[in-house]
């Protein structure tokens, strides 16, 4: 059953990567992508995490912007695979990147520190 809960889960990554490539171009909501998806183990229930390029204002358009189109997406969603049930996503902020980079930024600033000149 793991099996199948990682191929639905990549799935549905990869569609919902390209029906929001497609349907939403980079542009005042940043550029927008999919960082991962998490399937319930009954398969009705998936969160997506968005990853999004841009302003914290434009963060916010390009979430408040897929969290009104949901219902058209999970549509096209249902068109693009076969399941028995299409899973009702819902949309979540992923910030991993932008805390990697925090950290990354200040390693660089302590190692600067460190440094005898």
């Amino acid at each position: 059953m793991k099996v199948r809960l990682e191929r639905v889960r990549e799935m549905l990554k990869r569609t919902l990567g390209e029906i929001i490539r497609r349907d939403f171009p980079p542009g005042d909501h940043g550029l927008i992508t999919v960082a991962d998806v998490t399937v319930s183990a009954d398969l009705k229930e998936a969160k997506v995490y968005i990853g999004v390029v841009g302003k914290a204002d434009a963060k916010k358009r390009a979430m408040s912007h897929l969290n009104g189109k949901r219902g058209e997406i999970q549509y096209e969603l249902g068109r693009s695979i076969v399941l028995r049930y299409t899973p009702k996503i819902e949309f979540h902020l992923d910030e991993s990147v932008e805390r990697g980079n925090r950290v990354l930024s200040i390693l660089e600033e302590l190692e600067k520190k460190e440094t005898p000149k």
